[in-house]
């Protein structure tokens, strides 16, 4: 998924919609990041919080969108989504569980009405009750349970993509997913996972955002480091980038034991902390550690 967590991981972020069609000129519905053309209807409120957190990691401005969109847009499962994934960033498992169950409700409700969307969201709120599931009882005793929830998931995103093979929000979730699975199972390979996200996924920012995170997981640093650059290029005014390359560029720099990478991080890793006020203040925390340990190390060399 493509949300966020104190140290940014493939269990971040999610998304939206519904397709109009008319005979000559297509209608252009307020805020589809994901699609250029046959664009789905979301909603004013939805998009801007979208836009907040993924474009400027701008946390509060998020949550007040949220807050509006809660009220005028209430069938919208992205909302439910995001909100979700703030409460697994500030280890609120009461809110998550909550917020769980509304995606996988507001998913099957959109099914008859618009399937691609419907089968989606079903599959996403599959995949945060399965989290839960593991937070509650753990892996090992949470283990079938959650096995029994991918399944749900993977059930459901082959239905959406039955429908649309092709849609880059359908390719997006499940090229997050794919890679977080390849990042963490055992001789599983990430190749195809990011083929098809560089092919069919959309927008462009989460696509590399999501293969700089799992380059940087798979601890293969030079790759994880241009992709991140490309996000930078892309959304520059989002703190959490600057975090991601800042991180990258510190173990790549220990690993290498090259000064200049690691003055590189820490000056990226400020970029990021002259942003905090729009952060949360144990993602700044946890920043201001990485900021520190960079510079312990550098002066150890």
């Amino acid at each position: 998924m493509f949300f966020l967590v104190p140290k940014p991981n493939l269990i971040k972020i999610v998304c939206l919609t519904t397709i109009a069609v008319s005979c000559w000129i297509e209608p252009s519905w307020a805020g589809d990041p994901f699609r250029s053309t046959q664009q789905h209807k979301i909603g004013d409120q939805t998009e801007g919080a979208f836009k907040a957190i993924f474009e400027q990691g701008n946390y509060p401005a998020t949550e007040s969108y949220l807050k509006k969109a809660l009220v005028s847009e209430p069938n919208e499962p992205l909302i439910y989504a995001m909100k979700a994934s703030l409460a697994y960033g500030d280890h609120d498992w009461v809110t998550l569980k909550q917020y769980s169950q509304k995606i996988l409700e507001t998913g099957q409700k959109l099914i008859p009405a618009d399937p691609l969307r419907g089968n989606l969201y079903t599959a996403v709120g599959h995949f945060f009750h399965g989290a839960v599931v593991l937070l509650e009882q753990g892996t090992i005793n949470g283990a079938g349970a959650a096995l029994s929830e991918l399944q749900q998931v993977y059930g459901y995103l082959d239905k959406a993509e039955a429908i649309a093979p092709n849609d880059p929000e359908l390719n997006l979730i499940r090229g997050y997913m794919d890679l977080m699975l390849a990042v963490n199972l055992p001789f599983a390979s990430p190749d195809q996972a990011i083929e098809n996200l560089q092919k069919n996924a959309a927008p462009k920012y989460l696509v590399v955002r999501g293969i700089a995170l799992a380059y940087r997981d798979l601890k293969d640093y030079s790759p994880a480091l241009d992709y991140a650059n490309q996000a930078v290029k892309i959304t520059p005014d989002n703190p959490e980038i600057y975090y991601l390359r800042a991180q990258i560029l510190h173990e790549k720099g220990y690993r290498e034991k090259k000064k200049d990478l690691l003055k590189e991080a820490i000056s990226n890793f400020d970029i990021a902390l002259n942003k905090k006020a729009q952060l949360p203040a144990n993602l700044v925390k946890q920043i201001q550690r990485e900021h520190d340990l960079a510079v312990s190390r550098m002066n150890s060399l």
